[in-house]
């Protein structure tokens, strides 16, 4: 967040906020909102899943339909998502009586304590009722006036249940351009795996509506500096008639609810999946399921450990691990094989351990950026005690070990995967093809192309394969990509 330098009290901050309230259409008829409703179409820039770090993106298209139940402090959000050529999908989100649930296709499950606190912090913070908010906040205070598009605003800040908020005012109109805020809200999905996070939301295309008040129909919004999600609302109601049956929540999704509390936390979630055990592939390589898998490599000096997923607590579970199933055998090496997070989000344990990381040339800049990414707000070991990382950057045939499970790192450099690469044992003619494509529910390989830039980089480097496996592939026949390439026999 930008740090502005309070110039005023609070009252000279509150006097410019019931300004800004009058603009938007005066603090009685906003007090009197007794819900606010839309649709909305846009898109997400999937920073998380894309070919490069700086785009062009992968776009998700989205549409959403949400309710605001402001005299009842109840939420529902209906989300429909679709990737093409993927289907689409849905995710729904209900908070009702301080209980929060998620409904993910035929899955409904209470919600976790960080996404709880996402939707308590979107009411308070939605256009209708942001102003408000600061208005009410004992920590309200003004601070030096900001440029932004060549015009002058004023910026007020408040603590919203600890999240530090700054809303900046249009000096002319002093409706809020612009929103900024670091808590819960702004680390959600794939931003909870980072330290802190600031989030802007710039609001425009403002509408009078009936009661004159006036609301934002587009908002922009982005994450510590990237363009994350565009919204266009569609279809905008005040004080309609809610539907009662969709803010309702089971009582078995009740009952959930103390348990699940924790469950958002990447910090604490348990090592791979309870109901798979972890196995090896060939003697000495452990394969450890789950929704990152994770490899272990016994060499004869060490271990290597192939991805380093989620959290840094996720990998403190992982190095525990091979400590059991080795012991004295040192963590020599580990090795993340792609800029996507579930790779490399958890690399910072192994650097607060001194352990040497071996990555890809081209994902430099996205590690150096996790490895410095501040922590104030989610402190680990390595922001505790900072050390300067090991650093080794594969360009091309890079070996690793001695021995019968020897490692090969090779760069992919594929169309779509040029920021992967792979791990080949050849003593076992077995390869970690990383994570260029994965398997659909009925057990087919839902990408082509990929599997052929996988198999074309085989070729390139001459390895002789019997047996694969990635991030979210088990162990497998490499002839199966083969049938994959041939196409449809019909």
């Amino acid at each position: 967040m930008s740090t502005g330098i309070a110039v005023a009290a609070d009252q000279q901050a509150q006097t410019i906020v019931r300004a800004a309230i009058k603009a938007q259409g005066g603090e009685q008829a906003l007090r009197a909102l007794r819900s606010v409703g839309f649709e909305a179409i846009g898109y997400r820039n999937m920073v998380e899943q894309s070919e490069r770090p700086e785009g062009p993106y992968v776009i998700e298209f989205d549409r959403i339909t949400e309710s605001h139940d402001l005299a009842g402090s109840r939420f529902r959000r209906t989300l429909s998502f679709q990737v093409p050529p993927f289907p689409e999908a849905s995710d729904t989100t209900v908070l009702a009586n301080g209980v929060g649930m998620r409904q993910t296709g035929a899955n409904t499950s209470a919600a976790s304590s960080p996404l709880v606190r996402q939707i308590q912090e979107s009411l308070a913070l939605s256009p209708e009722r942001v102003l408000l908010t600061a208005l009410d906040a004992a920590t309200l205070h003004l601070e030096a006036d900001t440029k932004l598009h060549g015009i002058v605003h004023r910026v007020i800040s408040f603590e919203f249940k600890g999240t530090p908020v700054r809303i900046y005012l249009s000096a002319n109109a002093m409706l809020p351009a612009m929103v900024e805020t670091s808590g819960a809200a702004a680390h959600s999905g794939y931003w909870s795996y980072l330290g802190d996070v600031t989030m802007r939301i710039w609001y425009s295309s403002w509408a009078l509506e009936n009661g004159g008040i006036r609301y934002p129909m587009q908002w922009n919004i982005e994450r510590n500096g990237l363009q994350d999600r565009v919204l266009v609302i569609s279809k905008l109601t005040f004080d309609a008639t809610l539907d009662e049956a969709g803010f309702v929540i089971p009582e078995k999704v009740r009952l959930q609810a103390p348990a699940h509390a924790q469950s958002g936390d990447l910090e604490s979630l348990p090592l791979g999946f309870p109901n798979r055990p972890a196995f090896e592939v060939v003697a000495g390589v452990v394969f450890i399921p789950g929704s990152w898998n994770v490899t272990l490599v016994r060499q004869n000096d060490g271990v290597v450990v192939i991805e380093a997923p989620i959290s840094s607590g996720y990998s403190a579970k992982v190095i525990e691990e091979a400590g059991r199933r080795f012991p004295g055998a040192p963590i020599k090496a580990v090795v993340t094989t792609s800029d996507s997070w579930p790779h490399l989000a958890g690399i910072r344990e192994y650097v607060a351990r001194g352990i040497p990381v071996y990555a890809l040339d081209l994902n430099r800049e996205i590690l150096e950026r996790v490895i410095g990414d501040r922590r104030r707000s989610k402190p680990d070991a390595l922001s505790r005690a900072p050390r300067k990382p090991a650093l080794h950057f594969v360009s091309t045939k890079t070996t690793v070990g001695q021995g019968a499970n020897r490692l090969e790192l090779y760069p992919s450099r594929g169309v779509t995967s040029e920021r992967q690469m792979l791990a080949y044992f050849p003593e076992h003619r077995l390869l970690y093809g990383s994570d260029m494509f994965q398997k659909t529910s009925d057990a087919e390989y839902f990408t082509p192309q990929t599997v052929g830039e996988l198999v074309a980089a085989v070729g390139r480097e001459h390895l002789a394969v019997d047996r694969f496996f990635m991030m979210h592939v088990d162990p497998a026949s490499w002839r199966e990509l083969g049938n994959v390439l041939a196409g449809p026999t019909h």
